[in-house]
Protein backbone atom coordinates (compact mmCIF):
# COMPACT_ATOMS: atom_id res chain seq x y z
CA UNK A 1 0.00 0.00 0.00
CA UNK A 2 1.04 3.99 -0.43
CA UNK A 3 0.32 6.32 2.07
CA UNK A 4 0.39 10.37 1.28
CA UNK A 5 0.55 12.78 4.16
CA UNK A 6 2.01 16.37 5.16
CA UNK A 7 4.39 15.65 2.09
CA UNK A 8 5.66 12.41 3.27
CA UNK A 9 5.25 8.77 0.74
CA UNK A 10 4.96 5.63 2.73
CA UNK A 11 5.03 2.67 1.15
CA UNK A 12 4.05 -0.70 2.51
CA UNK A 13 4.67 -4.13 1.72
CA UNK A 14 3.28 -7.54 2.47
CA UNK A 15 4.71 -10.92 1.42
CA UNK A 16 2.15 -13.30 2.06
CA UNK A 17 3.39 -17.13 1.70
CA UNK A 18 1.48 -19.22 4.21
CA UNK A 19 -0.43 -17.19 6.78
CA UNK A 20 -4.01 -18.28 7.79
CA UNK A 21 -6.10 -16.19 5.85
CA UNK A 22 -9.52 -16.12 7.56
CA UNK A 23 -8.01 -12.92 9.84
CA UNK A 24 -7.70 -10.63 7.28
CA UNK A 25 -11.62 -10.67 6.47
CA UNK A 26 -11.69 -8.76 9.27
CA UNK A 27 -9.36 -5.65 7.61
CA UNK A 28 -9.52 -2.93 4.46
CA UNK A 29 -6.55 -3.97 2.73
CA UNK A 30 -4.80 -0.97 1.93
CA UNK A 31 -8.07 0.74 2.77
CA UNK A 32 -9.65 -0.54 -0.76
CA UNK A 33 -12.86 -1.63 0.08
CA UNK A 34 -13.94 -4.35 -1.65
CA UNK A 35 -10.34 -6.16 -2.24
CA UNK A 36 -9.28 -9.41 -0.32
CA UNK A 37 -5.98 -10.69 0.32
CA UNK A 38 -4.21 -13.87 -1.29
CA UNK A 39 -0.57 -15.50 -0.31
CA UNK A 40 1.76 -17.28 -2.63
CA UNK A 41 0.95 -20.66 -1.19
CA UNK A 42 -2.73 -19.89 -1.94
CA UNK A 43 -1.99 -18.84 -5.56
CA UNK A 44 0.64 -21.81 -5.99
CA UNK A 45 -1.56 -24.52 -4.76
CA UNK A 46 1.10 -25.79 -2.69
CA UNK A 47 2.09 -24.38 1.01
CA UNK A 48 5.44 -21.98 0.30
CA UNK A 49 7.42 -21.01 3.44
CA UNK A 50 8.64 -18.12 4.25
CA UNK A 51 12.41 -19.22 4.07
CA UNK A 52 11.71 -20.70 0.49
CA UNK A 53 11.34 -18.00 -0.91
CA UNK A 54 12.64 -14.96 1.57
CA UNK A 55 16.24 -14.85 -0.45
CA UNK A 56 14.83 -15.10 -4.02
CA UNK A 57 12.36 -11.91 -2.83
CA UNK A 58 15.25 -10.06 -1.62
CA UNK A 59 17.80 -10.78 -4.37
CA UNK A 60 14.43 -9.30 -6.98
CA UNK A 61 14.27 -6.67 -5.34
CA UNK A 62 17.53 -5.65 -5.36
CA UNK A 63 17.84 -6.40 -8.65
CA UNK A 64 14.46 -3.91 -9.35
CA UNK A 65 14.93 -1.64 -7.14
CA UNK A 66 19.08 -1.18 -7.81
CA UNK A 67 20.12 -1.11 -4.57
CA UNK A 68 21.67 -2.82 -1.50
CA UNK A 69 19.91 -4.39 1.60
CA UNK A 70 22.23 -4.20 4.93
CA UNK A 71 20.51 -6.35 7.56
CA UNK A 72 20.92 -3.78 10.64
CA UNK A 73 21.06 -6.84 13.14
Amino acid sequence: GVHCGHSITSHGLALNCCPELSWFQHIVPCGLPGTGVTSLSQELGHRVPVEDILQPFLDAFQEVFDCTLVDPG
